[in-house]
């Protein structure tokens, strides 16, 4: 029996690539490489890039249909190449962001990703240039609170790789888990899934140069705290919680994440939110429904700054539920309260950059 290339591309055109729905030599996949000594023949298939969760399975695909279609004797050999430039190793990620800051809580229900964006917004307000990621993959809520829940993020063609393009919206570049996925269904995805899900919207999105990157976290810890912590030198957390002693105890849990021994990210302070009610008619009025001050005795107990007070506003919820979080508007009590946040996070993360050594990246051993 001869080999010769066309029997080989012959082959290769029965094999589909899931990625394209079409075979291989239909996706211009076949590198013009072919060699073909004897009873052997080596090749490369040409793959977007080297993180293509097809690449495995159609490479064993290409070289069962070789055997199948022209000899179950002949000795293949594929190679692989790709079009798209590797992604940067961990530790080489975001090179022009300055600051990454992780907005987080021990438990759901006290405002976190409320927090998260309008600070994002506020500091964008202020004049810098802001990234935010929800890194929340089961339960995204930045799509519906930039009122953007219809985006669709396209990709790039930057230095030789495919990039995500995020968002932009009230002056922050934005991506979540949530632009990809439907709203109405629930993400049913193992930890390795989210892992690398969460990964990609870090590394293979063009992010650019920012002043601030905001991480809204999960509530409490996890694989995906985890994930950020071995994928990203946080600069500082900000931990959310209501003065209520059930949150402020799962808050305690968040901080001592943080500051243990293995991951060493500082505390930039404390934000107490909902920390008392006014009502709209009555501004002047102060109700405290889930506690007298409870973060702000913590955060003195803790040694860490109190960054700001949040009163629980029935504008704010409005706000958000709107796609327009109250920091758009600087000259309401929430939005005040939310540039002054802003401001503190300024402060304190100067501060911390002035006193304190660059974080490094968790290394975890299995």
């Amino acid at each position: 029996m001869t080999l010769y290339p066309k029997l080989i591309l012959d082959a290769l055109a029965t094999v589909t690539y899931a990625g394209t729905k079409k075979n291989l030599v239909e996706s211009d996949m076949v590198a013009d490489n072919i060699r073909i000594d004897g009873m052997s023949v080596s090749f490369s298939l040409i793959f977007p890039r080297d993180t293509d969760p097809f690449l495995k399975s159609t490479v064993k695909a290409a070289e069962a249909a070789i055997h199948y279609h022209v000899g179950k004797d002949v000795q293949v050999s594929i190679t692989t190449e790709f079009r798209s430039k590797p992604r940067p190793e961990v530790g080489k990620l975001l090179p022009q962001v300055k600051n990454i800051i992780a907005v987080s809580s021990g438990k759901g229900g006290v405002g976190k990703s409320t927090v998260a964006a309008n600070l994002a917004i506020a500091l964008a307000r202020l004049g810098y240039k802001v990234g935010l990621l929800d890194a929340d993959i089961f339960g995204p809520s930045m799509p519906k609170m930039f009122n953007v829940e219809d985006a669709r993020p396209y990709a790039v063609e930057k230095d030789g790789r495919q990039l995500i393009e995020p968002i932009e919206k009230y002056g922050v570049k934005l991506l979540s888990i949530g632009f990809f996925v439907n709203p109405d269904t629930a993400t049913l995805w193992r930890g390795g899934m989210a892992s690398n899900a969460l990964k990609q919207l870090i590394a293979d999105a063009d992010w650019g140069e920012l002043d601030y990157f905001i991480l809204d976290t999960p509530p409490g810890t996890s694989d995906i705290h985890l994930t950020l912590l071995q994928t990203l030198a946080i600069t500082g957390a900000v931990i959310v919680s209501t003065p209520q002693n059930v949150a402020l105890a799962d808050a305690r849990k968040g901080i001592d994440m943080y500051k243990n021994d293995k991951v060493n990210v500082p505390i930039l302070g404390l934000v107490e939110n909902m920390a008392w009610f006014t009502p709209a008619e009555l501004p002047e009025n102060k109700y405290y429904i889930f506690g007298h001050e409870g973060c702000k005795a913590l955060a003195k107990e803790m040694d860490l700054p109190l960054l700001a007070q949040i009163p629980l506003v029935q504008s704010i919820c409005e706000s958000g539920d709107a796609g327009q979080p109250a920091a758009c508007n600087s000259e309401t009590i929430t939005g005040l309260a939310f540039i002054n946040l802003a401001q503190a996070v300024v402060t304190v993360t100067n501060r911390r950059n002035k006193e304190q050594a660059p974080t490094k990246i968790v290394e975890v051993n299995n």
